[in-house]
């Protein structure tokens, strides 16, 4: 299993496009402690509960409850007394915090989808597929102005946002009328030369079928005359009394006119493209195909003589950019074909022909090339951002000068008017199933909650549509399984809890094992020991225990810095950037000294940057020799000088704090906003949000002496600086180009 320290919030989304990628390659999936294609755009205060009522709940009691409701906690309930204070309070303010949490589960409650439905049956959902895409009102545009101009069309983004579906809705937006059928024809002058004919959609069939009957009727005629040319020879031999002779003769003369005489067949065209009978223009799904796929092939003949060959018109086989002729052709992740493929492809968008031959030199079929074969179709490329700087130079210029370049956006405001669209949504996942019953109101609430959640950001809701309809075919499936007449909020609950990604069940087996031999500590105090927080494949959090310790420096000129655990580039960079702040920070003269940061249990690597507040708690509790209190998980990325910056993926880390027993977790004060964990662990675990490495320090460090260090980071960090907002497109954009500052 590969743990990944994400980066802060100003590189995430690239590394999160990344490893979207890399959990489909590798068997392990990706440990990841920042999840990132989060924007703070808004921000929102983390309610901080006593202490002790946190405490007092028993931590099985955390796997027991069912993870079902999503928090979204109003702005007015904002604090700005730091969570240790909360703890110094009278026991009525404490009261008064319980009060808030509690107003606030019931406006969670009582979610606004925007209108009244008694299940999804009632809603209508577009006959157009153009028209159920969600969310992605730019790109719709832009499909509605390409299919009217037949331009070509690149979409950049994270999978599951509808590019498919797009595609195939432009499909239908082109006119059937233009459609055309295509012929092979023999070349009697070369017959390697196949030649090639175009003809109105339909026409082809009608073409073939009146060769064919032609055909037959030829050869009824000339078989109806053989025999009675060897019946005639039979009825001679036996008046000369030489039947024997005669039967031999007339079976040579039949073995000899099959075997020379010219096949009717042999002339009959060969149907390559056929638009018979069809609603609308073609959609090919050219994905992964190889060359003699996408660009077409002959067949091998090993029989090239004698009689016995197949024509070489009809061994002509169609490609794909044949086929999307006058329709779509979509290749998702167009970065995995051959360059050599990138270049044919580039050939007939330029030339809207292109020939067929053998793409094998080795078989009969590289002899033979036909007539340029008409392919003027729009293409629809798309891929994650690694397909850009992959692709064929001059293909992506070809689409670039003559079509559109898109990104598709992977969340949406969280308006009634788009909550409206999801409940479209459900109701459409339902009807293209076909095998699930409709969802009543509370069973698409609780959808809504999902898509809340799963889009990581404050005030969204998510656009990976593709993996919430797996959460509604489930629920689907469960309430079909019992026989129910209409799915519920209880069968979406149930659904929440099954259909778990392998990431989410290897976390959950990863923090069992974890607790049942002890490798991070869940109470007491320990010296040099910070239980960090890591999320594994983008959605599931997990404890990632961090332990520290200085030694007398090996080498007599300076003391090292010694990271364990396979740290990667961006992780080893974390690294060094709390090597400064350690050293700016402490007072500390380490350079006599070796400071050793080791990443328990990190067998396949770290990457990232966000448990470099883990790490520099570790080490200044190891140089200092104060005790760090085990209750407390953290995460969060930090600056040369000091300041707690955003990282992804929080909501998954805290719920993996509290599934694990913890009773704090300490967050950068940015992400606040995005905190949405599940209603069974609202009340187990007590959320800290921090802006400086002095307040991790006052909520992590414990005894007398924690003070001493407190007061001198705050010197240190009372100069600290505001952390501008970024966009995941931009911060995407700017990874892509190298145009980082």
């Amino acid at each position: 299993m590969v743990y990944n320290n994400n980066q802060n919030i100003d590189g995430s989304s690239e590394n999160m496009d990344r490893q979207a990628n890399e959990v489909v390659e590798e068997s392990a999936p990706k440990l990841d402690t920042s999840a990132a294609d989060q924007t703070q755009d808004e921000t929102h205060q983390i309610q901080d509960e006593p202490a002790h009522q946190i405490q007092d709940e028993p931590a099985h009691q955390i796997q027991d409850e069912p993870a079902h409701q999503i928090q979204d906690e109003p702005a007015h309930q904002i604090q700005d007394e730091p969570a240790h204070q909360i703890q110094d309070e009278p026991t009525h303010e404490s009261t008064q915090v319980m009060a808030e949490s509690e107003l606030s589960e019931e406006i969670d409650e009582d979610m606004d989808i925007g209108f009244q439905f008694e299940n999804t049956s009632n809603i209508e959902v577009p006959k157009l597929l153009i028209d159920q895409v969600l969310g992605q009102e730019h790109a719709v545009e832009v499909v509605r102005k390409a299919a009217s101009q037949r331009r070509h069309i690149m979409m950049i983004g994270t999978p599951g946002t509808g590019k498919s579906l797009l595609a195939k809705a432009m499909a239908e937006l082109l006119p059937k009328e233009e459609l055309k059928d295509i012929l092979v024809y023999p070349n009697l002058e070369d017959l390697n030369n196949p030649k090639i004919r175009e003809v109105p959609a339909g026409k082809g069939r009608e073409i073939v079928m009146a060769h064919k009957m032609e055909a037959r009727k030829k050869a009824q005629a000339r078989n109806m005359l053989m025999m009675l040319f060897v019946v005639g020879i039979i009825i001679y031999s036996y008046f000369v009394a030489q039947l024997l002779w005669g039967i031999i003769a007339g079976i040579m003369i039949l073995m000899l006119t099959r075997q020379f005489l010219p096949k009717e067949e042999m002339m009959i065209p060969k149907l390559a493209v056929s638009n018979y009978d069809k609603e609308h223009a073609p959609y090919v799904d050219a994905t992964g195909a190889h060359a003699g796929a996408l660009l077409g092939d002959v067949r091998h003949d090993p029989f090239q003589s004698g009689g016995l060959e197949t024509p070489a018109h009809d061994r002509v086989e169609a490609g794909d950019i044949h086929k999307a002729h006058k329709g779509v052709l979509f290749i998702d992740e167009i970065n995995t074909l051959r360059l050599e493929s990138q270049q044919s492809l580039l050939t007939a968008l330029q030339e809207k022909e292109y020939p067929i031959t053998g793409q094998s030199e080795r078989s009969s079929g590289a002899l033979v090339k036909t007539e340029p074969v008409p392919c003027d179709f729009i293409m629809v490329s798309a891929g994650n951002l690694d397909a850009v700087q992959k692709m064929h130079p001059a293909l992506r210029s070809r689409i670039k000068g003559y079509g559109y370049e898109v990104y598709m956006r992977d969340s949406m405001a969280d308006s009634p008017e788009n909550r409206k669209k999801l409940v479209r949504f459900v109701a459409q996942e339902v009807v293209r199933d076909g095998h699930i019953p409709h969802f009543d109101e509370g069973a698409v609430e609780e959808v809504i909650r999902e898509a809340r959640r799963r889009a990581g950001r404050k005030g969204h809701l998510t656009l990976k549509l593709r993996d919430l309809g797996g959460l509604v075919r489930v629920a689907g499936d469960i309430a079909h399984s019992e026989g129910a007449p209409i799915t519920t909020a209880e069968h979406v609950l149930s659904a929440k809890r099954i259909a778990r990604s392998i990431e989410q069940q290897l976390a959950d087996s990863y923090l069992e094992q974890r607790k049942e031999y002890e490798s991070f500590l869940r109470k007491g105090s320990a010296v040099g020991r910070v239980n960090g927080l890591a999320v594994m494949g983008g959605d599931s959090g997990i404890v990632l225990p961090i332990v520290s310790e200085v030694t007398p420096a090996l080498s007599g000129a300076e003391g090292r810095i010694i990271a364990t655990g396979k740290l990667k580039a961006i992780a080893k960079e974390a690294v060094q950037n709390v090597s400064a702040v350690i050293k700016n920070m402490t007072g500390t003269d380490i350079s006599r000294h070796d400071v050793h940061i080791q990443f328990v249990g990190t067998y396949e690597g770290v990457e990232g940057d966000s448990a470099s507040v883990s790490i520099a708690t570790a080490v200044i509790s190891a140089i200092e020799r104060i005790p760090v209190d085990q209750t407390v998980a953290m995460t969060g990325s930090l600056s040369v000088r000091g300041d707690v910056l955003p990282v992804g993926g929080v909501t998954y880390k805290i719920e993996a704090a509290a599934q694990a027993g913890l009773k704090k977790v300490i967050i950068p004060k940015a992400n606040e906003a995005d905190v949405l964990v599940e209603k069974a662990y609202r009340e187990k675990i007590q959320i800290i949000p921090v802006s400086s490495i002095a307040e991790v320090m006052e909520h992590s460090l414990v005894g007398p002496r924690k003070n001493t260090i407190i007061e001198k980071l705050k010197n240190i960090t009372k100069l600290s600086f505001d952390i501008p907002e970024v966009t995941p497109a931009s911060v995407q954009a700017m990874n892509l180009f190298g145009c980082r500052n």
